[in-house]
């Protein structure tokens, strides 16, 4: 692609959930759009609950929902007033149903938004909602999406995850927009996504040409990832961003890794950041490998806490089966700390020579991954050294928002056939 160089895009942003502390996501909304407007675009993220945080710079439109999926007040009862809206009904059914209707009826919401509102930008770009709604819009203006990586994978790793036959018809219900993203984005001339590994995958799953994607990596947060190098290692520990019960995650594996590795009489210990669901997989694997007095999760904790968490591990371990980028690698070298990542989806991209890598799945790779690096001083310190300089080279939000610039340009240009 040739330099972008022509700044003042007006750009509708649109995203239906974005929490800024946690998914990437969430963190992609916050830091692209902020950098795009750095680059002298107007910017508008158009979002649902919860707020994204944006930079006062950019303009922050948030549009009314249900918000069923608040942590506080989860699958709330909505008010017969609330079910009067369309939207809400058909939502609030849906649920009822077990589906997760929520990019279908957030598309639904922007385009309601939206009429009338057209020619106010120049390009809409939807992050992973891939809805009806969203894609009704390209008659009026050039659109273009985002796919993180394809969810096809997620579906398939939580049916295979449980052996309840009732558990698999629920994943199966609930990840049934599937279907609904797939043709929406068979329709969008111009996909990014943030790896090639992505790209590869979500080519097959939704059966697109490859030549319909465009792969910009997205960045680090470099203002908040850090090393502090006047923080004492502690010995043993390990740290993993992920406190989540998606097999996807793959957290499971880890804990039986650290299992391992205590049977083995080493003294090794896990910071966890955030919290397990109640009663959830992680707990009960937790209190059934007997791991409590060598597990901390911290819970929700601010950025100077994260990047002193960092600063006090040895290891950061990275065990998910699959993502499409793998942000955890990325923060883990910008503060410097050496990383042990699987080969799951693109985290051989983000890591390069600068980690450590297993298999998926493997808790036995894990566990002798984790002994080897322990025990070899020299290593750790060689791969947080190529780690951090990996990342500060490659994966800036400065570029990330040049090269998605780069990509509004061709939509345009091939949108009034320019």
């Amino acid at each position: 692609m040739k330099p972008f160089h022509t700044p003042g895009l007006r750009i509708g942003l649109i995203s239906y959930r974005s929490n800024p502390h946690c998914g990437g996501q969430g963190v992609y909304i916050r830091h692209l759009s902020q950098a795009l407007s750095d680059l002298g675009h107007r910017v508008e993220v158009i979002a649902g609950p919860p707020d994204p945080l944006v930079n006062p710079r950019v303009k922050l439109t948030m549009l009314d929902t249900l918000d069923l999926y608040n942590p506080q007040n989860l699958f709330r009862t909505p008010r017969i007033e609330e079910l009067k809206d369309p939207v809400n009904l058909i939502e609030w059914l849906d649920i009822s149903a077990m589906g997760y209707p929520e990019p279908m009826t957030f598309g639904m919401r922007v385009k309601r938004y939206m009429a009338g509102r057209t020619k106010r930008y120049d390009i809409i770009h939807d992050n992973q909602s891939l809805s009806y709604g969203i894609l009704s819009l390209a008659r009026d203006l050039p659109v273009t999406a985002t796919i993180h990586h394809p969810m096809t994978v997620d579906r398939r790793l939580a049916v295979k995850a449980t052996k309840s036959y009732y558990k698999k018809l629920k994943a199966l219900r609930w990840y049934s927009f599937i279907g609904m993203q797939k043709r929406v984005a068979r329709k969008i001339p111009s996909i990014i996504t943030v790896s090639d590994s992505s790209k590869t995958d979500i080519a097959r799953e939704f059966k697109i040409p490859e030549s319909r994607f465009k792969t910009v990596p997205i960045g680090i947060d470099l203002d908040n990832f850090f090393p502090l190098d006047h923080v004492k290692k502690q010995p043993g520990r390990l740290i993993v961003t992920n406190s989540a019960d998606t097999p996807l995650k793959g957290l499971y594996h880890l804990l039986h890794a650290v299992k391992g590795i205590i049977d083995e009489h080493r003294d090794v210990s896990l910071t966890i950041i955030g919290t397990p669901k109640k009663n959830g997989g992680i707990e009960n694997l937790v209190k059934k490998l007997d791991l409590g007095r060598h597990i901390d999760f911290t819970g929700r904790i601010d950025h100077h806490r994260f990047v002193r968490e960092y600063a006090k591990a040895q290891i950061a371990v990275v065990p998910s089966m699959y993502e499409g980028f793998g942000l955890p690698v990325g923060e883990a070298m910008a503060c410097r700390v050496p990383v042990i990542c699987t080969t799951g989806g693109a985290l051989p991209e983000v890591a390069g020579d600068a980690a450590k890598l297993v298999p998926p799945g493997n808790a036995k790779a894990l566990e002798k991954a984790i002994i080897e690096l322990l025990d070899d001083e020299q290593q750790r310190e060689e791969l947080a050294c190529r780690g951090y300089e990996r990342v500060k080279t490659k994966f800036t939000w400065e570029k990330c928002a040049m090269g998605t610039a780069q990509v509004y340009q061709e939509v345009i240009r091939d949108y009034h056939g320019l």
